[in-house]
């Protein structure tokens, strides 16, 4: 019987351990992923992808792996808790333990990010991204062209003095609305029959006969 638990929790280690090499080449030279095996902390780790800690296959478990073993009731995924790499670089890690079907911890995968690769580009990109606190609510120019943004609303209002929208108008008030906007030089700006023609839902060449 005992042969048995112990063949299969050999399988499920040796199936956690593709996925730590699967996450480990992912992310190569960002973020380290061990393995441990529980059942021997004095030489837990089975597996170390993208090794940044300098350990190796076959050193003894952390802290975490020792107090799985002492409680079977220790949390199963410990989150994103700050740590840090023997040289000093500041790692984010999460370690998650593997439990086999009798509820006993074998092993725990632990990953750990190279915060320090990441903090530069951070703060790079928070300055790319940054705008003025000053003008903030306010925005002080829409990046848009200026006469499109302008002739979309001129074509709104008059078509809601004429109690419609613009493609809701008909033929004469259509007519009546571009003869309005030619008058007022509109058609002066960049695109202004093709701007008109989308908004009444028409083509360019009725806009142009709509203005003689």
């Amino acid at each position: 019987m005992r042969t048995g638990v112990v063949e299969a929790d050999e399988h499920l280690i040796r199936e956690t351990e593709k996925i730590a090499v699967a996450l480990g080449r992912m992310f190569p030279g960002l973020c380290e992923v061990v393995l441990h095996d529980l059942r021997d902390p004095e030489h837990a780790i089975r597996a170390i992808e993208n090794n940044l800690s300098g350990r190796q296959v076959g050193d003894s478990a952390t802290e975490l792996g020792l107090a799985r073993i002492a409680d079977p009731q220790y949390p199963s995924v410990i989150q994103n808790y700050p740590n840090r790499f023997p040289d000093g670089r500041p790692a984010k890690s999460t370690s998650i333990g593997i439990r086999n079907s009798a509820g006993e911890y074998i092993a725990a995968l632990c990953l750990n990010l190279d915060v320090s690769v990441l903090s530069p580009v951070t703060l790079a990109l928070s300055n790319l991204v940054a705008t003025d606190t000053e003008h903030r609510e306010q925005p002080l120019e829409t990046l848009r062209d200026r006469n499109a943004r302008e002739l979309r609303q001129a074509v709104e209002e008059l078509a809601a003095e004429r109690g419609g929208t613009p493609r809701s108008l008909g033929r004469d008030g259509k007519r009546a609305l571009v003869r309005q906007l030619h008058s007022d030089g509109y058609f002066d700006s960049r695109d202004a029959a093709q701007t008109i023609a989308d908004l009444l839902g028409v083509s360019r060449a009725t806009v142009y006969n709509y203005t003689k």
